[in-house]
């Protein structure tokens, strides 16, 4: 998903829309590469100053460890980091007999981890990192920090209104550790690889080239004609660039997931482009009348209008669709809590996180508007709800039964849209694919091994394993018990020792490249920044109201 940058209302947006490829909205994509010529200057990311280490040797004592390989916790062992590499994992007995010679030697750097769980660090496989030129006026180190504070340290960053060229700056700094972030796989848009018009194969294929000269990792598709969109999609498949899509409404007619993926795509983003693979009594979607795609409430509300009208759960079109996906080893990227406003957008915009952790402009952004992306609650019904709900009952049988026959699913959260925080949607996701059926088990696995392989990165992150990047994530108490205690606000607790209710949980620890940082001090900082920005505009410390503020009376 992407920002909806502008509605077009003149005749002169029309015929652009005749010559450019098509956003996710279906307008044409407003191209602010060229601000950045304009001294359009992209805000600064500071110096990073959290965080400790890497140190020449720390232990991690008397954890359990959840490996990411989809094995059952294992436990108690001491983990040995030194440097940026997992150097040794110490069983050291069972759960209450600990055998004290079976520890590992002392460390430069100890935690007494006695009580918490430690898995791989968290692979986000669908974000977008804003910063504030951007519509939502956001500073990108805001939204860095919300990452590492919620275990995220690897990202699949899939669009951005900004060069390539900056993306690549902050992921070499990343790398570097220089600041606080995940490491970035680069993605942009195939639309702005360039600033004018790519109409045909030959340019397609050399805009893909250029896009990894530049230094992209892969490609985001979202539409476009369809010579040229193949024609990219095999020459990012030639030159060994990884490829996503978006199968955005005004190309599904010829660009669905089985066509995408005959062509060498390797995943999907959303779910746009499946259900449409598998109509059996139409061959497009069911559209009122007096539907217009670049009205937002139309097309969202339509949307959870589309798996109603797709083939039965279990039917011989459903089987063949999955089969072939399967065949392909194609990836699913669903990205449900995108989209989980549209079935309760009053849970959804009073999520806790929200009083403490956004920002007032990414909220100003948030609420209706008919220029905003997502922000389509124009006259949202219950019946839009309703539809929504049905929606994710089938969208979700879908993802769980290909995870049950072997096909790669993935965590990404799209967050920064619909009421969506980043960080916090991580792990909304997750709760969704349990919902959807997977296990807590399952739910990591997705959220480490297999988005490290997506990424190609698995001989790197993803695991707990010798060798293997430092890249961790700590919790205090049992995620597979409970996957609330991953969230930055916790979970509620009656303590009946003293008859109050107790927060407890959220990520104690991120560790990335063998730095640890405390993600409760990170998320600290980034409350004070919030109520920093509220006090400066005026604003009560609580909760934003969904209408406009007059600050007049």
């Amino acid at each position: 998903m992407k920002r909806l940058a502008q509605v077009l209302l003149t005749s002169v947006a029309a015929v652009m829309m005749a010559t450019t490829p098509l956003n996710a909205s279906g307008a044409a994509p407003l191209d602010d590469a060229p601000a950045a010529k304009a001294g359009k200057v992209a805000d600064p990311i500071p110096k990073r100053t959290e965080g400790i280490g890497p140190f020449n040797r720390v232990v991690l004592r008397n954890v359990t460890m959840i490996d990411g390989t989809g094995a059952p916790a294992q436990g108690p062992v001491d983990i040995v980091l030194v440097n940026d590499r997992i150097a040794e994992i110490r069983t050291i007995g069972a759960p209450k007999a600990i055998d004290p010679s079976a520890r590992a030697a002392k460390g430069d750097y100890e935690l007494d981890l006695t009580g918490y769980y430690v898995m791989p660090g968290f692979v986000d496989a669908h974000v977008h990192l804003h910063d504030l030129n951007d519509a939502q006026h956001v500073p990108s180190d805001y939204i860095l920090k919300l990452w590492i504070a919620n275990g995220v340290t690897s990202v699949r960053e899939l669009g951005s209104s900004r060069p390539i060229e900056w993306l690549a700056d902050i992921k070499a700094r990343s790398a570097r550790n220089e600041i606080v972030a995940p490491r970035i796989d680069i993605y942009p848009f195939f639309h702005k690889i360039r600033t004018t018009p790519v109409n045909d194969p030959v340019q397609a294929r050399l805009a893909v080239q250029e896009a990894k000269a530049r230094g992209a990792d892969g490609i985001k598709f979202i539409g476009g004609s369809e010579d040229v969109l193949f024609a990219a999609i095999e020459e990012a498949h030639k030159i060994g660039l990884h490829t996503t899509m978006h199968h955005a409404q005004p190309s599904v007619a010829f660009a669905n997931v089985l066509t995408t993926s005959a062509h060498g795509l390797e995943s999907m983003e959303h779910w746009y482009g499946l259900p449409e693979a598998m109509f059996t009594d139409k061959r497009l979607q069911r559209w009122p009348t007096d539907f217009v795609n670049n009205d937002e409430q139309d097309r969202f509300g339509e949307s959870g209008r589309l798996w109603a009208q797709t083939a039965a759960p279990g039917s011989a079109k459903w089987e063949e669709v999955m089969q072939t996906l399967l065949d392909r080893k194609f990836t699913l990227d669903p990205t449900f809590t995108a989209y989980l406003a549209s079935r309760d957008l009053m849970r959804m915009s009073r999520a806790t996180w929200h009083d403490d952790y956004t920002m007032p402009a990414l909220w100003d952004y948030y609420r209706p508007s008919r220029v905003n992306h997502g922000s389509y609650w124009f006259d949202w019904t219950t019946e839009d709800e309703v539809a929504w709900k049905d929606n994710y009952r089938l969208w979700m049988r879908f993802v769980n039964e290909y995870k049950n026959r072997g096909g790669r699913v993935t965590v990404g959260s799209d967050s920064g849209y619909i009421y969506n925080l980043y960080g916090f949607g991580y792990v909304q996701e997750m709760e969704l694919l349990r919902e959807a059926g997977f296990s807590s088990l399952e739910v990591i696995h997705s959220a480490t091994q297999e988005g490290a392989r997506l990424l190609g990165h698995e001989d790197q992150v993803g695991t707990i394993r010798v060798g293997r990047k430092a890249d961790l994530v700590i919790v205090q108490g049992n995620p597979l018990a409970n996957l609330k205690l991953l969230f930055g606000t916790g979970s509620l607790r009656l303590n009946d020792d003293t008859g109050k209710v107790e927060r407890v949980g959220g990520v104690a620890w991120t560790i990335k490249d063998g730095i640890l940082y405390d993600a409760r001090k990170l998320r600290e900082e980034i409350r004070q920044s919030v109520l920093k920005d509220k006090t400066a505009r005026g604003l009560p410390a609580g909760p934003m109201p969904i209408e406009a503020v007059d600050l007049t009376h």
